[in-house]
């Protein structure tokens, strides 16, 4: 008996694991595809075909191509808000540590992130909406941190936002960038990050909200 139930629990595992490959496979073939033509101009057909499935295979995994899409936004926001997150528990980091600890991340996700980066300009509505939403709550988690630093007390809510989107607004622009850049590039686009960001750090420091 213990010899059947093992065995029909090693083939229930079997079986799990494969599904996840074949999820993976479609995320991973998407994102190939994606980075060629753009995520609407996919079809179903051969998003399948790149994970060496049949169509109707598809939909064990995903509800619709507008769901496998949504899967990737949210692995895209969560990777990078991950990294930012990171950034955010080393208080004590330089611009240049924080910017480089990012790009590291990206580095390591390339795929993931240029699709984020491109699709938030890209030519699906609905991804475009999602991206949008979810970058805004990045923009509000930057804003809750900049509010706890007492030289920006004087600072209104809106003033807040502004300064967090451009924060997180230069750092995607330099991630689109160095996703395409080639290793001998990828230098020249930190440091023109770094140099940026060391622009805005100043700009905030000396800013009051009394400047009109």
């Amino acid at each position: 008996m213990l010899s059947v139930v093992t065995e029909q629990g090693g083939q229930t595992a079997s079986r799990n694991e494969r599904k996840a490959q074949t999820r993976a496979a479609l995320l991973d073939g998407t994102l190939t595809l994606a980075s060629e033509r753009g995520f609407a101009a996919l079809s179903l057909r051969e998003i399948a075909r790149s994970a060496g499935i049949v169509p109707t295979a598809f939909y064990r995994h995903f509800a619709s191509i507008e769901d496998l899409g949504a899967t990737l936004v949210d692995e895209g926001v969560t990777a990078l808000r991950l990294a930012l997150r990171g950034v955010r528990r080393k208080p004590d980091a330089t611009v240049d540590d924080t910017v480089r600890f990012v790009f590291d991340q990206v580095r390591g996700k390339r795929a993931i992130f240029g699709f984020l980066i491109r699709e938030r300009n890209g030519g699906s509505a609905a991804l475009r909406t999602a991206i949008a939403s979810e970058m805004q709550l990045i923009v509000r988690e930057i804003v809750a941190d900049l509010s706890r630093i007492p030289a920006l007390d004087s600072w209104s809510p809106q003033q807040l936002e502004v300064a967090a989107d451009l924060l997180v607004s230069t750092v995607t622009e330099g991630i689109g960038t160095f996703v395409d850049a080639s290793p001998r590039e990828e230098s020249a686009v930190i440091a023109r990050t770094v140099m940026q960001m060391r622009l805005i750090a100043l700009g905030i420091g000396v800013w009051s909200p009394d400047h009109r």
